[in-house]
């Protein structure tokens, strides 16, 4: 039968488009769903209309005029005007493999991926809208009854019938939790937000005074030291810190210690707050506060060595800085910003590096040229006594610093130099951008999570059903095919995937809630 014939051409509609095409084309891809167009008994199976002879499918049409394109051709490229997760969505439906795209729209495919990933990291970020609505709410009211009642059933946490929560602590345990970790999501949220903050502008204000001489006074200390012969005192010179700041760090680690054990009891997930590196440094910025209070009024040795090394290791509070990221979201794109360009840094770790080492041995052997015959080593003319020197002056030159501290005398020096300057210019510059350009696309995805509306009701779409025009009809009275999957493989595979998006756009509350279903006596895998 050839190409040409009327029999072998196959007329599809998809969203109100008619495509033409053969049925030979069609079978370039068994598997697929349009293969299965090609079938003789395709009609049966699928939406068709015989007086206009077509198919229908009611999905998007510009699209399938891609995916039909890569029938023809053997090549699936990405639509630029068409966002990544509905072209995902759409290769699913027409059973095509995505690792099919061509690598020149690749990036283009995989990119909204890589904005979603962001924007989960951004699952925290306040939202503009909400804080709105939580103007007149209560400590954990951030929206109105009707939402919490939706919620509370999604969550799964009601056993009572009118979908009310089922006890003290899982009504309050999320609220109090928001209250301590969501700015945004209250009002009290935001008074206990500002206290934070305060309290830790305070204590690294208090801290940076504590080095200034004027609150650190010179007293004089005697001690009685027991001896052989009996005890001798022991007269010395000690700094004290004026007693007013104590007091004042004091103050602010009583509310840091309230916040972090207030947190750690109302954390939904244990684990996870244990491995989240800013309750780390809360930790371990109260800790030494009261190791010092503790040792402070004992007179061993071994209690004022350890008394000692805690003044010394005091400078962890200033890590408390870090406490900020969760009040600014530009402290938090910028953690992101490290974090996704850690290859670009030690790719500039690694230019500099070389450069150092390059420059620092020619800086040398270059100092060395015009030496004196009565110096052979040249350390009369020269600052470059060694290679181990010369790093620090390649450093300084290679970022452009410049301190003047070492500098070449000779012509050769100075030619070394200038390379070394050069150089340093066009390594620095070569892994900037792609930094810059993540802290803008973190940025600005940032910004996006701020501006999204909030959501009241989210559709959840429905399994495929029997009988439904974009899914294969069911034969009845088949006598080889009893069942939905066995007339069409796709069916079984269709309902795996859009129960696959919905448990992603669902996340843990999904599994609750088919946990719960089958409980109730439907399957885990049907919705109801």
């Amino acid at each position: 039968m050839g190409q040409g014939d009327e029999s072998e051409r196959i007329v599809i509609n998809v969203g109100g488009t008619r495509h033409q095409t053969y049925r030979s084309t069609l079978r370039t891809l068994p598997g697929t769903r349009l293969a299965w167009l090609a079938e003789p008994d395709a009609h049966s199976h699928f939406d068709y209309d015989p007086r206009a002879d077509e198919f229908f499918f009611d999905r998007h049409p510009g699209v399938f005029a891609h995916i039909l394109n890569y029938y023809r051709t053997g090549k699936l490229h990405c639509p630029a005007d068409v966002c990544g997760p509905l072209y995902e969505e759409e290769l699913a439906f027409w059973g095509i493999d995505e690792t099919d795209v061509e690598p020149c729209c690749w990036m283009t495919y995989r990119q909204h991926r890589d904005a979603e990933e962001a924007l989960d990291s951004f699952g925290g970020a306040p939202l503009d809208n909400s804080a709105d609505d939580a103007d007149a709410d209560g400590p954990g009211d951030s929206g109105d009854g009707e939402d919490e009642l939706e919620m509370t059933k999604r969550l799964a946490l009601s056993d009572s019938p009118d979908g009310r929560p089922g006890g003290f602590w899982r009504r309050w345990q999320p609220r109090i939790w928001a209250l301590f970790e969501d700015p945004y999501s209250s009002r009290y949220a935001r008074y206990v937000a500002f206290a934070s903050l305060f309290f830790i502008l305070v204590s690294i204000t208090t801290f940076c005074l504590e080095t200034h001489e004027r609150f650190n006074p010179i007293v004089n200390k005697t001690e009685i030291e027991n001896v052989r012969n009996g005890t001798q005192v022991r007269y010395y010179r000690e700094a004290e810190t004026e007693a007013f700041l104590t007091y004042i760090e004091g103050v602010c680690v009583v509310w840091f210690t309230f916040e972090f054990l207030m947190r750690v009891v109302f954390c939904p997930n244990k684990v996870e707050f244990i491995k989240n590196s800013l309750n780390i440094i809360d930790f371990v910025a109260i800790l030494p506060f009261y190791l010092e209070v503790g040792l402070s009024g004992l007179s061993s040795k071994a209690a004022k060595d350890v008394l000692g090394f805690l003044r010394v290791v005091r400078f962890v509070r200033i890590l408390r800085i870090f406490k900020l990221t969760r009040h600014f979201v530009g402290l938090r794109v910028l953690g992101h910003t490290l974090r996704a360009s850690t290859n670009e840094f030690l790719l500039l770790i690694i230019f500099l590096a070389l450069g150092v080492l390059i420059f620092a041995t020619m800086i040398y052997y270059a100092e060395r040229i015009g030496a004196q015959p009565n110096d052979p080593s040249a350390s009369e003319h020269t600052h470059f006594k060694n290679i181990p020197i010369g790093f620090w002056w390649a450093v300084v030159t290679m970022t452009t610093l410049g301190y003047g501290d070492m500098y070449p005398q000779t012509w050769s020096g100075m030619l070394v130099g200038a390379l070394c300057a050069l150089a340093g210019v066009l390594t620095i510059a070569m892994p900037v951008p792609v930094i810059v350009n993540n802290f803008g696309m973190y940025y600005s995805l940032a910004m996006a999570k701020q501006k999204l509306p909030k959501k009241k009701k989210k559709h959840i779409p429905r399994p495929p059903q029997l009988g439904s025009p974009n899914y294969c009809k069911s034969v009845v009275n088949s006598p080889h095919h009893s069942t939905q999957s066995d007339t069409c493989p796709l069916a079984q595979e269709e309902i795996l995937e859009i129960n696959r998006a919905v448990g992603v756009s669902g996340g843990l509350l999904m599994d609750a809630a088919g946990e719960r279903r089958t409980r109730g006596g439907h399957p885990p895998g049907q919705l109801r």
